[in-house]
């Protein structure tokens, strides 16, 4: 059987990535200084930061940084894994969600948000920031910055407003798949490319076929990624039912 989203694919993702020519950066460094062909590695960390903790070792171990955002709630926020992340040389951010947690007051998600991020910098040092999806949600997290400005907090990037995605392709395992519309609420970008990339092995040909532009944001949710049967077979099981769920919502959103 050869399963898909197992640590042992994610290997090979980031192998075929090296073996057709592309560097690797963090968010961080590509606002900073983007390379020409390029992977900028994000992962977003809903839960099980353990199942991050390994994506590091993985790729500190093939000499690659990537950058992790992580939430400010229990089953994410975990200072010895973020210290120990931070440690191998990978960047952390912080996953926002305050509109959706202050319901939607702008000003309370602000105060929210301040504070969160003064707990995030008591363990590591923080530049950026990325929404969190929050699907099943009404609010949006993004919309915090229509009144409000980041970067008067010390933040240099948040990935869905300071990445040119007319010339970047993103690429994102959000609902378990690459290219599934209706189960990806918020994750998404406008994007000039079309691709449909039914699974990794797919991805993974045309990346060595070069077929793929010069400059990617890939993003993956590493609790999503297990090679023991047990947690693989519950994850694929949870994420179907919520697929569902949210298949439910984006015909909501879009009546």
């Amino acid at each position: 059987m050869n399963r898909d989203f197992t640590v042992r694919k994610y290997k090979e993702l980031l192998d075929a990535f090296k073996k057709a020519g592309y560097e690797f950066q963090t968010f961080r460094d590509f606002l900073k200084q983007p390379l020409d062909r390029v992977v900028i590695l994000r992962h977003d960390v809903d839960k099980l930061p353990l199942n991050s903790l390994n994506f590091a070792k993985i790729e500190k171990d093939k000499g690659l940084n990537a950058s992790y955002f992580f939430r400010s709630v229990p089953v994410s926020f975990k200072p010895s894994a973020i210290r120990a992340i931070q440690q191998m040389g990978h960047e952390i951010g912080y996953h926002y969600e305050v509109m959706d947690q202050a319901k939607g007051e702008v000003n309370k998600a602000l105060e929210i948000f301040i504070q969160n991020l003064d707990k995030f910098k008591k363990v590591a040092k923080i530049e950026t920031i990325c929404m969190h999806g929050s699907p099943m949600s009404k609010y949006d997290n993004r919309e915090l910055w229509n009144k409000f400005n980041y970067y008067n907090y010390g933040i240099i990037g948040e990935p869905y407003f300071d990445i040119d995605y007319s010339k970047v392709l993103y690429l994102t395992d959000t609902g378990r798949s690459w290219s599934n519309e209706e189960t990806n609420i918020r994750d998404k970008v406008e994007n000039p490319f079309h691709y449909e990339i039914k699974n990794t092995d797919q991805l993974i040909e045309l990346i060595l076929k070069k077929e793929l532009p010069n400059q990617i944001m890939l993003n993956t949710h590493p609790q999503r990624w297990n090679d023991e049967y047990m947690k693989w077979g519950k994850e694929l099981v949870g994420q179907n039912v919520k697929n569902q769920v949210k298949r439910l919502v984006s015909h909501r959103l879009h009546r």
